[in-house]
C-alpha cells in the first residue's frame, strides 16, 4: 500500500523533538472480550490485529496509543509482535494509573509503587528501554473527579528523570488539575473524553492550543456507545461518507492541536478511518454538525 505522508497534517510536541501525523491509531480494541469482559484477554484472531497494526503504520501513522491494562499487557504485546523493531519516527503513548481486577473492572492504580511497576511493565512488554510519552489517568471513564494526583505524578517525575520515560500526559483531568500538574512538572499532552456530541472541553481546548498542548479526544467516535445523529447521517450521506468519517474529519477541523487515535480490529475499517483525513467539510456541513453537541444535550 502507498505510504500517505499525511494524515491530517502533523502537530510537534511542544519542547520536543516529536513531531507525529494528526490521525493516529488507539489499540484498545486489538485486545479480545471474555463475556462481559471488555478489552480483556487475547483477540480471536491474532494475525489480524498484527496486519492491521502493519497496515496503521504502512499507511503513514506514527502515534499508537496504547496501555498495559489493555487486555491487561495484550495489546502491548502485539504492538511489540508487530512492529518491534520500531519505525524511527513512531511514537508509541501509553497510560498508567489503572489496573484491571479479575472481573474485567478497572480499579485505580496510583500509588507510588503501582506507577514504577506499570511503567516497567509498559517497558518490558513493548520492548523499549524508556517510553516516548506516558499519560497518568486520574479521573473516572468520562469525566474528570478532585482525586488527589500528586504522589503517582511525582512518581512518573521521578521516572523521567531517571529516563524512564521521556514526557508526560495526563488523561481524564480538568483545567485546574492540569494547572497543579504543571507545578510538578511539564505536561506534552491531555487525552480526554471528548467528540462531536460530547463538548464539555471546547474552552479547555482552545487554552491548549495556545500553549502548544496536544488534545487528544478518547471515544471520538463514541466508544462503547458508538455516535448516533440524525445531523451527522445527513451530512455523511450528502458527501458520500460514512458517519464516522465525517466525526473524525469535524475533529481535524475544529483545533489544530487535536490528535485522533480511533481504534479499531478491523483493515478495512482502518483504511476507512484514515480517509477521514482527505475529507473537506463545506461551511455548510460544519454548521449542521457544530448543532450536534446542542441536539444531543
Amino acid at each position: 500500500m502507498t505510504k500517505q505522508l499525511s494524515l491530517g497534517g502533523t502537530f510537534s510536541f511542544s519542547n520536543t523533538s516529536m513531531t507525529v501525523n494528526r490521525l493516529g491509531y488507539g489499540a484498545m480494541q486489538l485486545a479480545g472480550r471474555d463475556g462481559n469482559k471488555l478489552v480483556w484477554g487475547p483477540p480471536a484472531d491474532i494475525p489480524g490485529a498484527i496486519a492491521v497494526l502493519r497496515e496503521a503504520v504502512a499507511s503513514g501513522v506514527n502515534h499508537i496509543d496504547t496501555s498495559d491494562f489493555y487486555g491487561p499487557h495484550v495489546t502491548n504485546q502485539l504492538i511489540k509482535q508487530a512492529l518491534h523493531p520500531y519505525p524511527d519516527d513512531l511514537v508509541i503513548v501509553t497510560k498508567v494509573g489503572a489496573r484491571r481486577g479479575s472481573d474485567g473492572s478497572w480499579l485505580h492504580a496510583r500509588s507510588r509503587q503501582e506507577i514504577i511497576d506499570a511503567v516497567h511493565d509498559n517497558l518490558r512488554n513493548l520492548g523499549l528501554d524508556s517510553l516516548q510519552v506516558v499519560n497518568l489517568r486520574i479521573g473516572g471513564l468520562s469525566s474528570p473527579t478532585d482525586d488527589p494526583f500528586e504522589e503517582p505524578l511525582t512518581a512518573l517525575a521521578e521516572l523521567k528523570q531517571q529516563g524512564l520515560v521521556q514526557h508526560l500526559g495526563l488523561s481524564t483531568v480538568s483545567p485546574q488539575q492540569l494547572a497543579q500538574a504543571q507545578a510538578i512538572t511539564e505536561i506534552v499532552c491531555i487525552q480526554n473524553f471528548y467528540n462531536l456530541a460530547q463538548r464539555n472541553d471546547d474552552g479547555f481546548i482552545d487554552a491548549l492550543a495556545a500553549q502548544g498542548i496536544s488534545y487528544v479526544p478518547y471515544f471520538p467516535l463514541g466508544g462503547f456507545s458508538p455516535l448516533q445523529s440524525s445531523r451527522l447521517n445527513e451530512v455523511a450521506a450528502s458527501l458520500n461518507a460514512t458517519p464516522m468519517q465525517v466525526a473524525l474529519a469535524w475533529l481535524l477541523h475544529r483545533s489544530p492541536n487535536i490528535l485522533l487515535i480511533p481504534g479499531t480490529s478491523s483493515v478495512q475499517h482502518l483504511r476507512e478511518n484514515l480517509t477521514a483525513a482527505t475529507l473537506k467539510l463545506p461551511d455548510e456541513a460544519l454548521a449542521t454538525l457544530d448543532d450536534v453537541s446542542v441536539a444531543a444535550a
